[in-house]
């Protein structure tokens, strides 16, 4: 059985960073795809960044890039976020995806549909 557990969550003031872990386990070796999308108070959830597994390519959704930055620790089964230059905007629950067979392409990686595997998220609160 597939989990997804994030962790790293918290509250920050602005301009300050955090990092999110996601540990997967269980038959996770052939993940295509694995990602991070938010959903703030009120909001549809939105894809924040994503990687492809198996040759590197990352997404960032353009309200992120420049501040966060998605990588793996494959010898820990490990997805990570760092995210910096945080900004109250940037408050919502995170949650990891995974896949097998999501294309995790520019023109996918961004949509819940195509992520089968989520994690039960945590929550990041930036005040200004």
């Amino acid at each position: 059985q597939v989990q997804l557990v994030e962790s790293g969550g918290g509250s920050v003031q602005a301009g300050g960073s955090l990092r999110l872990s996601c540990v997967a386990s269980g038959y996770t070796y052939s993940f295509n795809c694995m990602g991070w999308f938010r959903q703030g108070p009120g909001k549809e959830r939105e894809g924040v960044a994503a990687m492809h597994t198996r040759d590197g390519s990352t997404y960032y959704a353009d309200s992120v890039k420049g501040r966060f930055t998605i990588s793996q620790d494959n010898a820990k089964n490990t997805l990570l976020l760092q995210m910096n230059s945080l900004k109250p905007e940037d408050t919502a629950m995170y949650y990891c995806a995974a896949d097998y067979g999501s294309d995790c392409t520019s023109g996918s990686w961004y949509r819940p549909v195509g992520f089968g595997y989520w994690g039960q998220g945590t929550q990041v609160t930036v005040s200004s």
